[in-house]
């Protein structure tokens, strides 16, 4: 079975970076595509990124585009999130997921099998 462990939240100043891990605990990893998803505080669960199996498609938010950066490496089971430029708005519960069906827009990504969130907080 699946299962992902998210990791590298944290508290950070707006304008400061952080590099958020999935790592997965199993061996057919690069089977599945991966998005990385937040919710914050009193919002719906929104789509931030997608990646594709062999990483070559890659999806992002409108609001992330330009400042986070999707990976992954197979050989090490992870797929990493690094956001940079980050904003008091981004601060929220940031969750990675297979996905098994190519989504049209981000918006209409759906995670299948998710991890347990890592917190992000930004703020002076």
């Amino acid at each position: 079975q699946l299962q992902l462990v998210e990791s590298g939240g944290g508290l950070v100043q707006p304008g400061g970076s952080l590099r958020l891990s999935c790592a997965a605990s199993v061996f057919t990893f690069d089977y599945y595509a991966i998005g990385w998803f937040r919710q914050a505080p009193g919002k719906e669960r929104e789509g931030v990124s997608y990646i594709s199996r062999s990483g070559g498609r890659i999806i992002y938010a409108d609001f992330v585009k330009g400042r986070f950066t999707v990976s992954r490496d197979n050989a090490k089971n992870t797929v990493y999130l690094q956001m940079n430029s980050l904003k008091p708005e981004d601060t929220a519960i940031y969750y990675c997921a297979a996905v098994l069906r190519y989504p049209s827009t981000i918006a209409t990504m759906r995670g299948d099998y998710w991890g347990q969130g890592t917190q992000v907080t930004v703020s002076p």
